[in-house]
């Protein structure tokens, strides 16, 4: 599959999860059905508390990098492929008034749906853009943080989208992603399914690759934590879904698959 041909792929199913939500109903993650596991309890009672529903209704991610990324008062935070707009608020929320929370997507009916959520948050800090991971409108050295969930396994040229990255983050401005990623072979009849990824799955790069992508765009004191590993079971119910042979899973068992918490920065000189 091209590359334009995957990104439309990726617009049309997240494009319909937003009209889903915004016709009052629940979406179902990353668009198979299935992956409620990928997605399950990934924000405290607390943070849930304070966001609209609606934000909560297409969460889709696989992690929750606002946690764990020690944003600051009036730092200025970015989240590539920011969906209905949940981590952009959770971001706005802990920069502070003094600091600012944008949020990207390619997606016309997800920017509708995050503008929404914005104006039930009350929140002023927070804008949302249209555009690509792949080219971010925004200036060089202009972020302190960038933020992303378990988005960057959807692009088809990751090493531009981590360039893109390096390229907008401040000297010693700092890299906070939550993403699948894989450890081990993986069947040629998942890499082949644009149902799993654009489900998160497919797309996803090995662990030892991904850290070598980040320091080849510039990237230092890259770390990898895992923290969530899916199991047989889990996989075999998204291949299923997803219309692949869940002979396949048992070739990916025991931690093929995993979401985790990938932190680099961009040096300061």
């Amino acid at each position: 599959m091209r590359e334009d041909e995957l990104k439309s792929a990726v617009r049309h199913r997240y494009g319909q999860l937003a009209l889903t939500v915004l016709g009052g109903a629940s979406a179902s993650c990353c668009g198979t059905g299935t992956c409620e596991v990928i997605t399950a309890d990934l924000y405290a009672p607390e943070e849930a508390a304070a966001l609209p529903q609606q934000a909560l209704e297409v969460s889709l991610g696989c992690g929750n990098p606002t946690a764990l990324a020690e944003l600051r008062e009036g730092e200025t935070v970015l989240d590539l492929g920011c969906g209905g707009g949940i981590d952009v608020l959770l971001a706005a929320q802990r920069v502070g008034p003094a600091g600012k929370a944008y949020g990207l997507d390619l997606t016309d009916e997800m920017l509708a749906l995050a503008e929404a959520n914005k104006c039930a948050s009350g929140l002023s800090n927070a804008e949302f853009l249209k555009g690509d991971m792949e080219n971010i409108p925004l200036p060089d050295g202009s972020v302190d943080v960038i933020l992303s969930n378990c988005v960057i396994n959807l692009a088809a040229d990751k090493d531009r989208v981590l360039r893109e990255a390096f390229r907008v983050l401040k000297p010693g401005g700092r890299l906070a992603i939550s993403d699948i990623v894989t450890r081990g072979a993986i069947p040629e009849t998942v890499r082949r399914s644009v149902e799993l990824w654009i489900g998160c799955l497919a797309g996803a790069l090995d662990e030892a690759d991904y850290r070598s992508r980040l320091a080849q765009a510039g990237f230092v004191d890259v770390r990898l934590e895992p923290t969530r590993i899916y199991q047989v079971e889990d996989l075999r119910q998204m291949a299923t879904a997803a219309g692949i042979d869940p002979v396949a899973v048992p070739e990916v068992a025991g931690g093929g698959f995993f979401a985790a918490f990938i932190s680099a920065r961009k040096p300061a000189r």
